[in-house]
């Protein structure tokens, strides 16, 4: 019973810092920090949707102006602005002082008539009120609404554009999800294949050792030299460093999974992740690539940016019709809002370009161009998934044959090695033979591992090429 417990407990030690294939992806795709980086492309599509929608919403604008001046024009304008304009600022007190003597009066206070002569230089004269005004303070609040009415098409464009990027950022991060997944999985089944590595040259640790014993007994019963001990203990010294670089290469890959997961808990992996894969028709993979692959649903959504860029750049063709509305209060005071010191501006303008050096044509052509190599470029790509399909579809197959031979070799490999064994106890063969043997069989256990690891990538890659992903 106490053998039992303490076997669970050591058992539990070991799988406690291990972790599957799931774990680590879901890991990876919520704490990796560039796809999280890449993540935030989306959120900048969308803050261009929104930019786009808000110029049709137009500008509202609040000011408060402030100025001193003592510009006759300026101060003038300021006072008629509040409304504060008199007769006095035209200079009429100065204008009524001659006019005054050009009227004649009677002896009883009555105006007589006009006397041109007194008039003279009166239209020349200067009026002092009007030219040299004491400086003004003017303080000016307003809101001003600024409304495009017609633009030529060009914000609904730009909105259909921005609305095609969303899209577009969407299958992109998407796309580089499943590629990280992938990236997971070759790391993931790296490191399981590098524990795998570790076992098998411990194994033939005990091999060379158990060598090494069966050499020195033959010796002791003078049925071989003491080379055979001595060619047992080299080869022996070899395996000690295979392991040491198995074990080495485990932890570069254990770290390596904890990079992409950011996660340092990790130490160990429990075993190899295959991606169930049915070999269907060629032609319907292939069909279904064509349907569910990201980066080609990302190249269709630009293609289809760049037919509205076309559309974007005929907008210049069109007549432009906005609108202003202005509504403030003009004082010589802060506080100056006050219904008898308010005003208003309504205004619609129409601006319609008639000759702008070709700049406008120059653009759609150029727009048309950028099109048309969109579509050759998507056109492109359609058949480069094809052929990527195809690669992964044949390099299955001969993954998984290779695996089956592998299997079969490493069978026969251990075989020669048990009757090896037998035939150096009978003195029919040599140590050097034996270790040769021995080397072969854990070649045909490493080409195994080698195998697996490749046959889990190939079925992963088929998966990924027509689209689906490896959760």
């Amino acid at each position: 019973m106490k053998k039992e417990l303490l076997f669970l407990l050591t058992t539990s030690s070991l799988i406690a810092g291990q972790v599957g294939f799931e774990e680590v992806l879901e890991k990876t795709l919520t704490n990796n920090k560039e796809l999280k980086a890449k993540k935030l492309d989306i959120d900048t599509s969308k803050a261009n949707y929104r930019n786009a929608r808000g110029y049709e919403l137009g500008n509202l604008t609040f000011n408060e102006n402030i100025a001193n001046s003592n510009n006759p024009l300026n101060v003038f304008g300021m006072k008629l602005m509040s409304r504060e304009a008199t007769f006095r600022d035209f200079g009429f007190s100065e204008f009524l002082t001659p006019l005054g003597g050009a009227l004649a009066t009677a002896d009883d206070g009555t105006v007589g008539n006009f006397n041109p002569a007194s008039m003279a230089g009166l239209l020349d004269t200067a009026p002092n009120d009007l030219n040299n005004p004491e400086s003004r303070t003017n303080y000016e609040t307003k809101l001003t609404y600024e409304l495009p009415i017609f633009t030529g098409f060009k914000l609904q464009n730009a909105k259909e554009m921005s609305k095609l990027q969303i899209k577009a950022s969407e299958a992109k991060y998407n796309f580089d999800e499943k590629q990280l997944q992938l990236e997971v999985l070759k790391a993931y089944n790296g490191a399981v294949a590098a524990k795998y590595f570790i076992k098998a040259t411990e194994k033939v640790k005990e091999t060379t050792t158990s060598f090494i014993y069966l050499a020195s007994e033959m010796f002791k019963e003078g049925y071989t030299t003491n080379i055979d001990i001595q060619q047992a203990q080299v080869y022996d010294m070899k395996v000690n460093t295979m392991i040491m670089e198995s074990k080495n290469q485990y932890s570069l890959a254990l770290a390596y999974l904890k990079f992409l997961a950011n996660d340092d808990t990790i130490d160990g992996v429990i075993e190899f992740k295959t991606i169930n894969s049915n070999y269907a028709e060629l032609k319907s993979l292939q069909d279904l690539a064509l349907v569910n692959r990201d980066d080609l649903q990302w190249m269709e959504q630009n293609t289809k940016t760049m037919a509205a860029k076309v559309e974007f750049e005929k907008s210049a063709n069109y007549p432009m019709i906005g609108s202003h509305l202005e509504y403030g209060y003009n004082d010589n005071q802060l506080n100056n809002i006050s219904g008898s010191k308010d005003y208003y501006t309504l205004a619609v303008g129409l601006e319609y370009k008639i000759f702008d050096g070709l700049t406008t044509s120059s653009n759609i052509e150029k727009a048309k161009i950028d099109y048309a190599k969109t579509k050759h470029y998507l056109e492109y790509m359609k058949d480069g998934l094809k052929l990527g399909v195809e690669k992964a579809y044949l390099n299955c197959k001969t993954k998984q044959s290779i695996l089956d031979e592998k299997l079969k070799a490493q069978s026969l490999a251990s075989d020669i090695v048990e009757k090896s064994k037998e035939m150096y106890k009978n003195q029919l063969m040599s140590m050097n033979d034996l270790l040769l043997q021995n080397a072969n069989e854990q070649k045909a256990i490493t080409d195994v591992i080698l195998a697996k690891y490749e046959l889990t990538i190939a079925l992963a890659e088929l998966q990924l090429s027509i689209g689906n992903d490896l959760k």
